[in-house]
């Protein structure tokens, strides 16, 4: 879940603020930030989950992966095809949406 720091950093890297709890109504703004309006910030947060959960396959994906290593000694043993065709498999099991 992307939360209301992830989206003010999102929208203002420099931004120095606090917050209590993931409240957008809890900011306090600090050393001369300029306020971001809460409908921009909730606006992003929207967008930062909706990506987040876009590229959920890349992670699925990511996490079954070998590592190089074990790619590489794939390649060695059973040629550019045979490691192909193991990569194309976490890639049918966790498709593109």
């Amino acid at each position: 879940m992307i939360d209301i720091i992830q989206s003010i950093k999102a929208i203002n890297p420099n931004a120095e603020f606090a917050i209590r709890g993931d409240d957008v109504k809890q900011i306090e703004w600090c050393n001369d930030t300029a306020p971001i309006a809460e409908a921009d910030i909730l606006a992003k947060q929207k967008e930062l989950q909706a990506d987040y959960d876009a590229k959920e396959y890349q992670r699925k994906r990511a996490s079954e992966y070998p590592s190089i290593e074990e790619q590489l000694d794939k390649i060695y043993h059973s040629g550019i095809t045979g490691w192909k065709a193991s990569i194309k498999a976490i890639k049918d099991k966790y498709p593109k949406e």
